[in-house]
């Protein structure tokens, strides 16, 4: 099944997570319709930053690789391909985000996919604390901050914090939420409905029922009243799930009334 679409999340073996390269994506893609296809590989951190999400991203020693395959892929292809980063945010990288991911490496557009939360020598990932309410309100706050800062083309999978079966729908989570949603309005920024979840086990709740990790329902029956820009994405991780879960995430969307914007204002091509 053939559609028009595209996507500004995808992933390559770099990350240590995810299979193939850009060049793979973009042969797959360009047999289903795609429009646009940005890539956003988790970004590499400098070495005295200490052992941040190592087992997740790139190396600094690697980013021209990347920057490379990316320039590469885009040549093959018979529609646009962009050069992105997902990045986790902290205050003290933020020279890192624009002098070595943009100003050198040419990043067209950063992605602010916020999974961790550091409280003073430890990260907690956000899935996992998320029913404390102390760390809810500090990976709130950063995650504002870092959407304040303008570096970041799109939140990603806002709706993170519910990935684990354990943590529950409740009034703390809904402020929270919703406080990211008014600051995306606020700072006229999409927010992702990320189409990863669909792909993942399903989690089990306290209830004992199942339900995905993500998107979460509740939230987005929220976002979708609120008037807030929404952008649907892949977040491939392999070059086969190019297509598949955005056609799950553009159907989660239309089910809730929600018109996702088609391409992100990138006015600098490769």
């Amino acid at each position: 099944m053939n559609i028009s679409f595209s996507s500004y999340h995808t992933h390559t073996y770099l990350c240590k997570h995810a299979q193939g390269t850009p060049a793979d994506y973009v042969e797959y893609a360009k047999g289903q319709g795609c429009t646009a296809l940005g890539f956003s590989d988790h970004c590499p951190f400098p070495k005295n930053g200490g052992d941040i999400w190592q087992h997740v991203k790139m190396e600094p020693e690697e980013t021209a690789l990347y920057v490379k395959m990316v320039k590469e892929a885009a040549e093959l292809a018979n529609f646009p391909v962009y050069l992105g980063f997902e990045c986790e945010y902290d205050t003290v990288f933020d020279s890192w985000y624009k002098d070595f991911l943009i100003a050198e490496h040419g990043a067209q557009y950063l992605v602010l996919g916020q999974h961790w939360v550091p409280d003073g020598s430890v990260r907690h990932y956000i899935p996992e604390v998320a029913d404390d309410r102390r760390l809810l309100h500090k990976y709130t706050d950063l995650t504002i901050k870092a959407m304040q800062t303008g570096f970041f083309a799109f939140l990603a999978h806002p709706d993170v914090m519910m990935a684990k079966g354990t943590t529950v729908w409740n009034p703390e989570i809904k402020a929270c939420l919703t406080a990211l949603t008014e600051c995306a309005i606020d700072c006229d920024m999409p927010i992702e409905i990320n189409g990863y979840g669909f792909l993942k086990d399903p989690v089990i709740t306290k209830n004992g029922e199942k339900r995905l990790p993500y998107p979460f329902r509740e939230f987005w029956e929220l976002a979708a009243t609120s008037g807030v820009k929404v952008i649907c994405n892949s977040d491939a991780h392999k070059p086969e799930n190019v297509i598949t879960p955005l056609i799950k995430c553009r159907a989660f969307a239309a089910e809730l009334g929600i018109k996702p914007i088609e391409s992100l204002p990138i006015a600098v091509k490769l």
